[in-house]
């Protein structure tokens, strides 16, 4: 195998791939990037077995040369090894593969030999049923993510509720995600001939949004037996599906409330970032909303060792039973409010120890439900 190619290009595509890589792996392999040569591009695998990132380098990049190809081949090279030769050295770089998959790195005057694995051993990619897809653009999709991943449970107790339910019946895809605490729904209507409910790891998404960051491409999403698959032009991830029965969310969502509330949502955002300032000595940082006068909310907090913080802001429209005090965690409700893009929110209370159910004003393909804390 030989190949020159700028070090720009290679740099990020190894430092892309790398997310997927672990050092802690009983399995030296694994603990190294895949590097295959094909006369029209350059491929990087990187993987530990759970979740699986490819890079695909093409001969141009922008209208630009970034590639050469002299022989094709493949090797296995130590990511760490890798990663940080090439941040030390100038633009283009050659490689150069031998039998004894010893491989030879020259930048100018430099030169760097590694011992690389034999690429045959190191594990085959999932195969993809590619008639059947899931077809999204990914601006869509990132916000789906931004808007969902962040309410997943932290504890491992229950794996389920580490990932995202994504579900999808007759063009109609939903993104869940609850700690049994909180629980954030987004919905769109799709391009797809695939139907089923998967359970996909936070972390995975949360790569995923790092990958595709200001790509503008759509992307294909293939299910295999054990693993959803996110692929475009330029990359594919493999994620390994958490095993396991979502919890049925349908009956959760409250279908009549006692009040309901319309706030703007930027300064309601701004008032509950404020009161969290006084709320980290409790447990659930504790925030008090109060409606007063049945025309303002009142926002609030105390601290015993630092003091207390109130403000009030206007309720823009305000139905059924003007009497309300309700405590919340504070870092939910911003958690909330933070992917919100609509100028109003819609706050509906069942009472004060009733979930909050949190929407915004003309779109109803997001929805969030937020349990009370104990003040």
């Amino acid at each position: 195998m030989e190949f020159i190619i700028d070090n720009e290009w290679l740099y990020k595509a190894i430092s892309d791939v790398n997310k997927a890589v672990s050092l802690k792996t009983p399995f030296p392999i694994l603990s190294g990037i895949k590097i295959i040569a094909y006369y029209d591009s350059l491929v990087l695998i990187g993987s530990n077995s759970d979740i699986v990132i490819e890079k695909v380098i093409p001969l141009t990049m922008n209208g630009v040369k970034v590639l050469e190809v002299h022989k094709v081949g493949s090797v296995v090279i130590p990511a760490k090894h890798l990663s940080e030769i090439l941040k030390k050295l100038p633009a283009k770089v050659h490689f150069r593969v031998n039998e004894k998959q010893v491989v030879t790195i020259r930048s100018e005057e430099i030169v760097t030999k590694i011992f690389g694995f034999d690429s045959d051993q190191y594990p085959k990619l999932p195969k993809i049923d590619e008639t059947n897809y899931i077809k999204i653009p990914s601006t869509e999709l990132i916000e789906i993510i931004k808007q969902t991943a962040f309410a997943v449970s932290k504890s491992e107790s229950r794996p389920v509720l580490t990932g995202v339910n994504m579900s999808i019946k007759d063009n109609h895809l939903s993104f869940a995600a609850t700690d049994s605490h909180r629980l954030a729904l987004r919905e769109l209507i799709i391009e797809s001939n695939i139907n089923g409910s998967f359970i996909i790891p936070s972390t995975s998404l949360n790569e995923l949004s790092k990958l595709i960051n200001n790509d503008k491409d759509v992307i294909r999403i293939y299910v295999t037996d054990s693993y959803m698959v996110f692929k475009t032009s330029s990359f594919t991830l493999f994620s390994r599906l958490i095993e396991g029965n979502y919890p049925n969310i349908t009956g959760l969502f409250p279908k009549n409330a006692k009040t309901t509330i319309i706030l703007d949502t930027a300064q309601l955002l701004i008032g509950i970032d404020r009161a969290c300032l006084f709320a980290s000595e409790w447990k659930n940082n504790n925030v008090q909303l109060e409606i007063i006068e049945g025309k303002k909310m009142k926002i609030s907090s105390n601290s015993s060792n630092i003091g207390e913080i109130e403000e009030t802001q206007n309720i823009k429209v305000i139905n059924g039973e003007p009497d309300l005090t309700i405590s919340l965690d504070g870092s939910y409700l911003i958690n909330a409010l933070k992917v919100i893009k609509e100028e109003e929110v819609r706050l509906s209370f069942g009472g004060s120890m009733k979930p909050v159910l949190i929407e915004p004003i003309n779109n109803t393909s997001y929805i969030h439900l937020l349990s009370p804390v104990r003040s």
